[in-house]
């Protein structure tokens, strides 16, 4: 068939019109500081789709009609943003984060007086980020009776969560895991050919997994955290959005705390209480 056909033969409703893009594109930035440029309109199709099947609406129009005019979005949010959102994780991202966290962060941490290690996984995704924390963490504290730590692990995708605190992953993404932490904090399937793993028992419960907009005006985690990790999360907002959620999370961090952003991410040009103190690692002051 010829593209012109293609064309011809397409049925109403089979793409999103101009209008309703505008619509769905100011409302996801307005909850989530998520852009999205006339560039991602296929990607939001493709994306879209399950959610008319879901919804059983037979076309994009349908679809924004109920969302728009008859109060859809109050059930309908969540399920469209965890289809918009982008989550790509690996264990030990970024590796050298974790060589900073584990040598110069947390001794200066503890010499600093902190008996309880409180660090946050921002934007945790499906949950290699937060058990890798964990990790470095229990590998820190093991041994010593004065020093202990909690994990906190949030996201604003509830689908991501759901994979997160399952803690089962296919048996090639653990790779990156050391194999001396394999075995310690990775149980593998006892059918092989199954071919997945799951984090063991004692490392999910020092997790706590929690659904959070970082577009919320502040965030509820209680005491302030020494270590945050917020990465590869800003590149998807504009720098207004980024200045709010960046002024946010300091609030956030403990003084003497270390943030950590992804290695294509910047501050420079925000007012920030904090100091650079290694590649993408920051200080608050």
């Amino acid at each position: 068939m010829s593209m012109a056909a293609a064309v011809e033969t397409q049925l109403p409703g089979d793409r999103i019109s101009k209008r309703n893009f505008e619509k769905l594109a100011r409302f996801i930035y307005d909850y989530s500081g998520i852009k999205m440029p006339p560039t991602k309109l296929t990607m939001l199709e493709g994306r879209l789709r399950r959610r008319l099947r879901a919804t059983n609406h037979s076309t994009f129009d349908d679809y924004c009609d109920f969302l728009f005019n008859h109060d859809g979005l109050a059930q309908e949010t969540v399920y469209l943003i965890d289809v918009v959102t982008t989550n790509k994780t690996d264990f030990f991202r970024e590796a050298k984060h974790f060589d900073y966290l584990q040598s110069v962060a947390l001794p200066a941490i503890v010499n600093s007086g902190v008996r309880t290690i409180r660090a946050w996984s921002s934007a945790c995704s499906t949950g290699a980020e937060p058990y890798t924390m964990a990790m470095v963490l229990a590998e820190f504290t093991e041994g010593r009776n004065d020093v202990s730590y909690s994990v906190l692990a949030t996201d604003l995708s509830t689908d991501v969560l759901q994979t997160a605190r399952r803690g089962i992953y296919p048996e090639d993404l653990i790779a990156p895991v050391p194999r001396d932490l394999q075995r310690k904090y990775v149980l593998k399937a006892k059918q092989p050919d199954r071919r997945e793993v799951r984090i063991t028992p004692k490392l999910r419960s020092r997790i706590g997994f929690a659904r959070m907009n970082l577009m919320d005006d502040k965030y509820p985690i209680g005491d302030p955290m020494n270590v945050i990790f917020c990465r590869n999360v800003l590149i998807y907002f504009d720098k207004q959005t980024q200045a709010g959620v960046l002024s946010r999370l300091c609030d956030c961090l403990a003084k003497g705390g270390y943030m950590f952003i992804g290695h294509s991410e910047s501050i420079t040009g925000f007012d920030l209480p904090l100091k650079q103190v290694s590649n993408t690692v920051f200080q608050r002051i």
